[in-house]
């Protein structure tokens, strides 16, 4: 076999920490039990989701300051012309080189945990003028809680426009760059090129 036929040699490196994978899972059940609880007007169950969700949103703002490296925001917050570069190469198929979050998926993380910490925000703040008012109605009276519903209902949509841009960049890097996100998320760890320079 010639040595441009040779495949790489690879090694199994750890990428995720298993406090940064329980987050993620977390979030994702979270979310999405308050998107159930919410259209069955769960609203205790709603409450009570949604608090989890901004005690996780916490720890994970924390975490990205003293946790492991690729989680920390210094491992993986580019420049936003970073993330538009590695962006413009996502059709272009290359061995996975990446320990961590991409530039573009440093952005998508900032982006996310900004959505869903305003709309945990919103929420404890929002009133429905019949039975429920969260408990920062009182702090913030009712002209801004009745600002803040509308608002929380219009930052789910947008949450919910950002999480399918995620799922459509996790399948576009399957597909197109043969690259699985999935699994390190799963079990920690990703088979990567030896770098040999």
């Amino acid at each position: 076999m010639s040595e441009t036929n040779q495949q790489p040699e690879t090694q199994r490196v750890k990428v995720w920490d298993g406090a940064t994978r329980l987050f993620h899972w977390l979030l994702v059940f979270l979310v999405g039990f308050s998107w159930l609880s919410a259209e069955k007007g769960w609203i205790t169950l709603h409450l009570y989701s949604g608090s989890a969700v901004g005690a996780l949103v916490i720890f994970r703002v924390i975490w990205g300051f003293v946790g492991s490296e690729t989680s920390r925001f210094s491992h993986f917050l580019a420049s936003p012309f970073e993330a538009v570069r590695h962006l413009l190469h996502l059709t272009k198929r290359e061995p996975d080189e990446q320990v961590g979050h991409n530039a573009a998926g440093g952005w998508m993380v900032l982006v996310m945990l900004t959505l869903v910490a305003a709309q945990v925000f919103t929420g404890l703040a929002a009133n429905d003028d019949i039975t429920f008012e969260g408990p920062l109605f009182e702090l913030v009276g009712k002209s801004w809680s009745d600002f803040l519903t509308r608002w929380h209902f219009r930052l789910f949509t947008v949450l919910q426009i950002a999480v399918a841009a995620h799922i459509v960049a996790i399948i576009a890097y399957l597909v197109v760059k043969r690259h699985n996100l999935l699994h390190p998320m799963l079990h920690g760890h990703k088979i990567l090129p030896i770098d040999t320079d």
